[in-house]
């Protein structure tokens, strides 16, 4: 077999066909700064505010901080952490 013969059956030879992979999905690093950054909006609340936790239940909450509220429940007090995933304000 010369070796022009050969040169077509190389594996992985695709032919002359080249193909791309710019057209599928890349993941992106979390630091990239190409990447928008997305910010949870972070709900806030008023004294005596009806909330529900889908935890504890109904509750109303009786103290505010710039990261928590303090709520009651009833027969029980918890403080809640921001951000309020499990509080809904009814």
């Amino acid at each position: 077999m010369s070796r022009s013969d050969r040169a077509g059956t190389h594996e992985g030879h695709t032919g002359g066909v080249m193909t791309s992979r710019s057209s599928a999905q890349r993941s992106h690093l979390a630091s990239s700064p190409f990447k928008p950054k997305i910010e949870p909006e972070i709900e806030s609340f008023d004294l005596d505010d009806r909330v529900s936790h889908q935890t504890y239940g109904l509750g109303r909450v009786i103290g505010l901080e710039s990261a928590a509220v303090s709520v009651d429940f009833g027969d029980c007090t918890r403080r809640i952490v921001s951000p309020f995933h499990r509080l809904e304000l009814l």
